[in-house]
C-alpha cells in the first residue's frame, strides 16, 4: 500500500507542476501533507516535517549565503572577464551560445558544488539568452545535465557516498569510470550543438553589436531569416519584440545587460584580485573540507560584504538586491523538506525501494551491475542521494555478490543516473538554477528529463562497451 501511495504522491506532484496547476512550493508542502493524512499518519506530520527541515537546514543556509556571496562577486565585477570571453567565443551565434553554456557549466562543476555551478553559469549566460531571445529552458537543461555528469567527481558527493556505503576506495570507483563519464560529457556537448542548431533555425543567425553595453543601446542584426524575422535590422526593445525580450529594463528587472554594464556603481576594480583570491580560497576550502560548506559561505559572504562595501547602508543595499533569490531558494528548500520528510517518515521511500529491488527477476542476478545502472535513473530521481546510496545500493551489492558480481562494478553502475538526478525536485540546487534563470520548474522538468535520461543511458552504454560495468 505504501509503495503505491509513494509512487502516486510523486506522480501527482510532477503532473501538477508540469501542468502548472500548482506552484512548486505549494505542491511540495500540500501534496505530501494530504498523502500523510491519507495513510493515517497525520498525527506524525509535524515530526516528519521537523525532521526533514533539520536535515535540509544546513543546505538552506549554504544556499542563502552562497547566493549572497556570488551575488556580491557579480556586483563587483569578478566574473565580467569570464563573461566577455564567453561572449567573444559565442559571437551571438545560438549554436556557440548553447555549446558555451555546456562548456562553462562543466568547467565550473569542477568545484563539486551544483549551486555554485548554476549561479556562475546563469549569471554569465542569462543576459545573452535574453538579448538573443533564446529559450531559457535550453540553458537550464544543458547546464543541469552537464553538471550532473560532472557531479560524479570524488568530491562531488555520489562517488564518496557509494564508497562509504560499500566500504570501497573512491578512486577505485571513479578512475575506471572516466572513459564512460567522458562519453557522457561528450554527448552533452553534442546535444548542446544540436539544441543550438534548433535555436538558430528558430530565431535566425544573429550578430550582436556593442554587446557589453546596456540593453537600450544594443542592436540585433538578423541574417538568417528566423521565425518571425524578415532578415532586416532590428533594434532590441522596439515595437514588435516578442514577450520577454530585452527592453532596456532598469536594474532589478533583470532583462537587460545590467550585470555587464561597465559603469555600474557596484564595481570594485581595485579589489579584483582580492575577490579572485577570496573565491579561489573559498572553493579550495570546500574541496578540502576544512569547514562545513554553510560555515564557509557564511564567513565568505560576511567578508566579501565588509571589504567591498564598508558602509553599512551599502551592505544593506546589496543584501536587499539579492533578497528575492535568497527567499525563493530558501523557501523552496524548506518546502522540499516537507516532501522528503513525509516520504521518509511514513516509510514510503523504503517500501518503494524494496519493491523495485524485489521486482528484479532471479535470472538477472549475474547482470546486477546493469540492473543497478538502469535502476539508478528512477531511484536517484525520486530519492535523495543519501537514500539511494545508503539504503538501496548495499542491497543491490549484496544481491550482486551472491552471483559473483564485484561491489566495484555495482558502485560504478550506481553513478550512471547522476545526469538525471540533478534535475530532481529533491535536489535543492535545481531551484537555484530555475530561480535565477526565471524558468518555471515544470517547464524545466518537461524539457530536461528526456535529455538527461538519454545522457545517463549513454554513460551506461559506454561503461558496458568499455568493460567498466
Amino acid at each position: 500500500m505504501l509503495t503505491v501511495l509513494g509512487f502516486a504522491m510523486i506522480a501527482t506532484f510532477l503532473v501538477l507542476i508540469m501542468l502548472k496547476k500548482m506552484s512548486p512550493i505549494a505542491a511540495l508542502v500540500l501534496i505530501p501533507a494530504l498523502f500523510c493524512v491519507g495513510v493515517g499518519q497525520g498525527a506524525q506530520l509535524g515530526d516528519y516535517v521537523i525532521e526533514g527541515v533539520g536535515k535540509l537546514a544546513p543546505t538552506a543556509a549554504m544556499l542563502m549565503f552562497a547566493i549572497v556571496y556570488f551575488g556580491v562577486m557579480i556586483d563587483v565585477g569578478l566574473f565580467d572577464p569570464i563573461v566577455r570571453g564567453i561572449l567573444r567565443f559565442c559571437k551571438a551565434d545560438p549554436v556557440r551560445v548553447v555549446v558555451g553554456t555546456a562548456v562553462l557549466a562543466a568547467i565550473v562543476s569542477l568545484d563539486g558544488d551544483g549551486s555554485t555551478t548554476f549561479m556562475i553559469t546563469v549569471s554569465a549566460m542569462y543576459p545573452l539568452y535574453k538579448r538573443l531571445k533564446m529559450s531559457l529552458v535550453v540553458m537550464t537543461g544543458v547546464a543541469a545535465t552537464a553538471n550532473g555528469v560532472m557531479n560524479t567527481l570524488p568530491w562531488g558527493g555520489p562517488t564518496a557516498r557509494a564508497a562509504t556505503a560499500l566500504k570501497l576506495d573512491a578512486a577505485d570507483i571513479f578512475v575506471p569510470m572516466i572513459p564512460a563519464l567522458g562519453a557522457g560529457l561528450l554527448f552533452v556537448f553534442v546535444l548542446a550543438y544540436v539544441l543550438g542548431r534548433r535555436e538558430r533555425k528558430r530565431i535566425g543567425y544573429l550578430t550582436l553589436d556593442e554587446v557589453l553595453v546596456p540593453a537600450t543601446d544594443a542592436v540585433l542584426v538578423t541574417t538568417g531569416g528566423g521565425k518571425g524575422e524578415d532578415g532586416g535590422r532590428k533594434t532590441a526593445g522596439s515595437a514588435g519584440d516578442a514577450p520577454g525580450a530585452a527592453t532596456g529594463a532598469s536594474a532589478g528587472e533583470g532583462d537587460g545587460f545590467q550585470g555587464l554594464d561597465p559603469d555600474r556603481a557596484t564595481l570594485r576594480p581595485r579589489l579584483y584580485w582580492f575577490n579572485a583570491a577570496l573565491t579561489v580560497a573559498l572553493l579550495a576550502a570546500m574541496i578540502l573540507e576544512l569547514l562545513p560548506i554553510p560555515v564557509l559561505f557564511l564567513l565568505g559572504a560576511a567578508l566579501a560584504l565588509t571589504v567591498n562595501f564598508p558602509k553599512t547602508a551599502e551592505q544593506k543595499q546589496r543584501i536587499a538586491a539579492h533578497a528575492d533569490n535568497v527567499l525563493n531558494v530558501a523557501g523552496m528548500v524548506f518546502a522540499a523538506a516537507v516532501f522528503t520528510g513525509v516520504l521518509t517518515g511514513t516509510g514510503m521511500v523504503k517500501h518503494m525501494a524494496d519493491w523495485l529491488v524485489g521486482a528484479i527477476p532471479a535470472g538477472m542476478g549475474p547482470h546486477m551491475a546493469l540492473v543497478t545502472g538502469v535502476l539508478s535513473l528512477p531511484l536517484t530521481y525520486f530519492m535523495s542521494n543519501d537514500g539511494f546510496y545508503f539504503g538501496v545500493l548495499p542491497v543491490l551489492a549484496e544481491a550482486g555478490a551472491a552471483h559473483g558480481v564485484s561491489p566495484l562494478e555495482i558502485a560504478r553502475a550506481s553513478l550512471v543516473g547522476q545526469a538525471l538526478h540533478m534535475s530532481s525536485p529533491l535536489v535543492p540546487a535545481v531551484y537555484v538554477l530555475v530561480g535565477m534563470a526565471k524558468v518555471e520548474f515544470g517547464d524545466h522538468t518537461r524539457f530536461t528529463v528526456k535529455w538527461a535520461a538519454l545522457t545517463s543511458l549513454v554513460v551506461l552504454a559506454a561503461g558496458i562497451l568499455f568493460g567498466i560495468i
